[in-house]
């Protein structure tokens, strides 16, 4: 079983990526801002959140020892901040100042990577401070990352569907086509499958791409044989885009999250489903389990970050939390309905939708009126929440997703009037015109706008109509 044990609901925007360590749990968002969380209780640590980048925090992630964070940001930098008292201890800025899609540490701390969304690599040495080596990959933004175990290589994947494994020394030893529409992200588990008797040794990859897909691989790498990257199996279950992967610390599941907004784990020798998550009502965009707990976090562009706990003794093929079948809404029990209201911190009002025998036809037909005059819940703030739950819960009822075209990339909510700024990307106007009335630069390139002028996108306009025509059919 997979059960939801904590709900963190700090972020004021897409949650972008959470991370691990043996004591604390670190989100960032849209938002700008990276938050730590303690472990033993979930409370937010006192230095958090941890203010200081420009634009969004795109990753985060621990150093092998938890005492250092780092951060990475459409600013153009990653930052290194001390996790016992939040102090920043360096601001890194990636050359050509594009945006930082992605950071790892090496296994020994020695280096963090930092890959942009201009195709550039770097590896800066942690103890000085300094740039040690930089790349580029070919064709398309960097999406992705993950070190072997031992630090001798490490893996990028790209918006043009490339996964590149490189030395430590920054020199390119294989790259293969994987992901025809994208790599979104990559993971090498720490275990290797097996050793051969001249002593190579195999690692597993899992990567995940815009095609729907999770693929599984296998790494054999040694100095006098070079580096072979074998495929192995594509784990199947999402319907839309796999945003993120991981694997667990003993290698032995793979969890993925999803624009379809399930989180699907998965036993990585069999590929078989052991649990089907979908308590997020929009798209997942990261999933990580903890090292040495049996926890695991998923965050989301509802942004909300979710904590399970797993059952490691029982796991059973098929497995689904309450309220996670794929049972319509509207068909929901009783019992379901509850099991919602506790997933969405409401457990308070268990007993009164029992009493009032709330099932998922009648959640959905709740109104402001019928919580105050026949639930008499009194308070407007709360009568507030429990109506914004439901309207988010209507919202995941829609049959297609949103193409991610009609989405504004500020808001990522559906555009009502699309405008074309100047560095030719489109934008929901009254977000576009918040953000240039603070800046001069473009939300996706974080380069200078040589104008501040909007043009109406009617034809983009004119496609979101259509669309929403057809969806009211």
């Amino acid at each position: 079983m997979a059960t939801l044990i904590h709900t963190l609901a700090d972020h004021n925007d897409d949650v972008n990526y959470c991370a691990f360590s043996s004591s604390c749990l670190a989100t960032c968002s849209l938002d700008k801002t990276i938050r730590v969380y303690s472990l033993s209780n979930f409370a937010e640590l006192p230095y958090s959140p941890l203010e200081g980048h420009a634009y969004a925090v795109h990753c985060c992630c621990f150093s092998p020892s938890g005492l250092v964070l780092a951060s990475c940001s459409t600013d153009g930098t990653s930052v290194l901040w001390d996790t016992r008292d939040g102090r920043r201890l360096a601001v890194l800025e990636q050359p050509g100042a594009s945006p930082v899609r992605v950071c790892r540490f090496s296994p020994e701390a020695a280096y963090l990577l930092a890959g942009a969304a201009d195709g550039s690599v770097v590896l800066w040495n942690v103890q000085s401070m300094k740039l040690y080596r930089s790349g580029k990959v070919k064709g398309g933004s960097l999406m992705a990352c993950a070190f072997s175990p031992n630090g001798n290589f490490f893996v990028t994947g790209s918006s043009s569907g490339d996964l590149t494994i490189w030395d430590d020394k920054m020199r390119c030893l294989y790259n293969e086509k994987a992901h025809d529409l994208g790599v979104t992200c990559c993971d090498i588990s720490s275990h290797p499958v097996s050793d051969s008797e001249n002593g190579c040794k195999y690692f597993q990859m899992a990567s995940c791409g815009q095609d729907n897909h999770i693929k599984l691989w296998l790494i054999l790498f040694a100095d006098f044989l070079g580096v072979q990257l074998k495929y192995k199996c594509t784990l199947n279950g999402h319907s839309a885009p796999v945003l993120a992967c991981a694997f667990s610390c003993d290698g032995q599941m793979i969890v993925s999250g999803s624009v379809d907004k399930c989180v699907i784990i998965y036993e990585t020798s069999t590929g078989n489903t052991l649990h089907t998550l979908s308590q997020h009502t929009r798209y997942v965009t990261t999933c990580a389990f903890a090292p040495h707990s049996p926890l695991l976090a998923t965050g989301s562009m509802d942004k909300t970050v979710h904590i399970w706990q797993l059952d490691l003794k029982q796991p059973c093929a098929g497995d689904t939390t309450e309220n996670e079948s794929k049972v319509a809404i509207e068909d929901w029990s009783e019992d379901d309905v509850s099991a919602w209201l506790c997933a969405q911190d409401l457990a308070d009002f268990v007993g009164l939708f029992k009493m009032n025998n709330i099932d998922g036809k009648e959640l959905l037909n709740l109104t402001k009126e019928s919580l105050a005059n026949e639930l008499k819940i009194e308070s407007l703030g709360l009568r507030s929440k429990v109506l914004q739950k439901i309207e988010e819960l209507r919202m995941t009822m829609i049959s297609v997703a949103v193409p991610d075209e009609f989405l504004c990339p500020i808001t990522r909510e559906l555009m009502n009037d699309p405008v074309i700024a100047t560095d030719g990307y489109s934008y929901e106007r009254e977000a576009m015109e918040n953000w240039i009335s603070n800046r001069r630069s473009s939300p996706m390139t974080n380069l200078p706008l040589h104008s501040l002028m909007l043009t109406p996108n009617r034809t983009l306009k004119m496609a979101i109509s259509r669309w929403l025509e057809t969806q009211q059919k």
